[in-house]
């Protein structure tokens, strides 16, 4: 087992300017003093390029690499992972143990499972395939196979590599790149099941009565389809090999099973969109929000079911592992939670007794349920409503005890379905090998594994706000156009998604979201946030503007580097 380090000093992104005969880097993303490069300190770099700059004190600093021009949104997103931690250079010793790594698969006992169907289902521009998966037909149901890239083979622990993926957590994902948690050789090529090559996998096989196993495999993709693909697969508007499009549709139904019986049993069902971006040529080409498909839920369920079997056979054997784990609600925050709904005249269920915290996570799935039905019947509060749902549910975190997952119903559950991307289900891929005796005795050091579950879950919190800022820095850069092409003057209808103090946060076109401050909300009036959060109140009218309301806004200014956006009133 790999401790946790602390996060490395990341270099600053600076755009470089000119002050007399000397080049200088002036910080992009936020204020401050600008750098001194000098000759020594400038490297072949020219004025208006962006920069990575290592400050070497006293005011000066040495560029430690050319990102590009500021006007390229490419290079604008790889100075946001420089500068957050996320896109530290890989240590010469991690160098050092891929550069040994061999292409065929290790020596070790496997069981050969090449000549089964198996195939894998990603989003169009995925680079690394944690999971395949396969479907056969026996005894009257389905048999289910999940092959999990067995990452551990490649990565053993107390080894450089393992060091560096323990210190980096998770992958980091920005628009049309990804700065992986293992080195491309590993998460793009030697662990990622592509299709047509033999791979090594850790396999949870599922029988038609419920019974699991799982053991080391070796593996050969069919294919790799896309999400798109897929889709036109199971609607029968595209064909593949009959083997491969026969498993997809078995697995279709076995997913549609498992997703109507984990809402029967309590999960919360609460809608959250993704934005996805087309890149092209340095610029954001198009954004929109992602749409659920059969597709990507297909998927999602035999993911989860491998997770929770998983995650089960550690609990009952007691093995050192990490857990995934959603504790339930606070029954006052679920009561908060409704009385901002109902200032809103949003209808929820009538409230039982809440003296739990269970009793509260199951009311609190059926109030999500109840507003995603009224946000889809009503059209208002498609964006505001359902993060105000999540907002009052406890966050997901990593633990080592078994605590169960609230949101999802599930009495147990782990992440061991992307090793190649998160350092906990790594964890628990070495923590199931070791309890089957089919990998060496995993570390037993509890309070390790507990500082490995905190750094995991910081790590997590960390990626996801450099991925938001990686969103926001695009949106910045795809606005400009869209204004160029319809005029700044024009005006955009929008929704309340946000209050604080003295502003309002507006979703428009779609995509989009700007900050409107109250004082440029017209008429000279001033507002108050209510007590709930819900509304800002004028003090003279009395007039309301509410959470999900509909307001006019036009675009007052844009910063493309913090990814901000500022709005006038229409």
């Amino acid at each position: 087992m790999t401790q946790a380090e602390e996060p490395r000093a990341a270099p600053v992104v600076c755009e470089v300017g000119r002050r007399g005969r000397l080049l200088v880097a002036e910080p992009f993303f936020e204020f401050g003093v600008p750098l001194t490069l000098g000759r020594r300190g400038a490297g072949d770099i020219a004025e208006g390029d962006l920069v990575a700059v290592a400050p070497d004190g006293g005011g000066r600093g040495r560029v430690v690499g050319r990102l590009g021009r500021p006007d390229d949104v490419r290079a604008v997103l790889r100075g946001v992972a420089i500068e957050q931690g996320a896109a530290a250079p890989w240590p010469e010793a991690v160098e050092q143990e891929v550069a040994e790594l061999g292409a065929d698969p290790a020596e070790g006992v496997r069981v050969d499972l090449r000549d089964r169907v198996c195939f894998t289902v990603d989003p169009p521009d995925a680079r690394d395939f944690d999971d395949a998966i396969g479907v056969e037909r026996a005894d009257g149901g389905f048999r289910l196979f999940v092959h999990i890239a067995d990452v551990s083979a490649r990565v053993p622990a107390g080894s450089a590599l393992d060091a560096e993926a323990a210190l980096r957590g998770c992958s980091v994902y920005l628009p049309g790149t990804v700065e992986p948690m293992l080195p491309e050789r590993l998460s793009a090529d030697l662990c990622s099941l592509r299709p047509d090559v033999d791979r090594e996998a850790v396999t949870v096989v599922i029988a038609p009565d419920g019974a699991m196993t799982a053991y080391r495999t070796l593996i050969r993709s069919r294919s790799r389809l896309s999400y798109p693909q897929a889709e036109r697969i199971l609607a029968g508007d595209e064909h593949v090999a009959e083997d491969v499009e026969q498993a997809l549709h078995d697995a279709a139904a076995v997913a549609e099973r498992l997703r109507a019986e984990r809402f029967a049993h309590g999960a919360a069902h609460i809608e959250s969109r993704e934005v996805e971006f087309e890149l092209r040529d340095g610029r954001v080409a198009a954004a929109h929000e992602s749409e659920e498909s059969v597709a990507h839920e297909l998927v999602e369920e035999l993911m989860l079911l491998a997770n929770r079997r998983v995650a089960e056979l550690l609990s009952g054997a007691r093995a050192p592992a990490i857990y995934r784990v959603h504790p339930s609600p606070d029954p006052v925050a679920v009561e908060s939670l409704v009385e901002r709904l109902a200032a809103l005249e949003v209808p929820t269920p009538p409230q039982p007794e809440l003296h739990t915290p269970a009793q509260a996570g199951a009311y609190a799935a059926a109030v999500a349920e109840s507003v995603a039905r009224y946000v889809a019947s009503s059209g208002r509060g498609r964006a505001a409503f359902p993060p105000l749902v999540l907002r009052s549910l406890e966050r997901a975190r990593y633990d080592t005890q078994n605590l169960g997952h609230s949101g999802l119903a599930f009495p147990a559950y782990c992440h061991f379905t992307s090793p190649i991307r998160r350092y906990p289900d790594l964890v628990c891929h070495r923590a199931l090998l070791a309890h089957l005796g089919q990998g060496p005795p995993a570390p037993a050091d509890e309070d390790e594994l507990a500082r490995l579950a905190e750094a995991s879950s910081r790590r997590e919190r960390e990626a996801a706000l450099v991925e938001r800022r990686g969103d926001d820095v695009c949106l910045a850069f795809l606005l400009e156009d869209v204004l160029f092409e319809r005029g700044w003057d024009e005006p955009f209808t929008g929704e309340v998604v946000g209050l604080i103090e003295g502003a309002v946060f507006v979703r428009f076109g779609d995509v989009f979201q700007g900050m409107l401050p109250a004082g440029r909300l017209g008429g000279g009036e001033r507002w108050e946030l209510d007590r709930l959060g819900v509304y800002l109140a004028g003090l003279t009218t009395g007039a309301r503007l509410r959470l999900g309301d509909e307001v006019r806004v036009r675009v007052r200014s844009i910063d493309r580097p913090r990814g901000r956006v500022l709005l006038n009133r229409a």
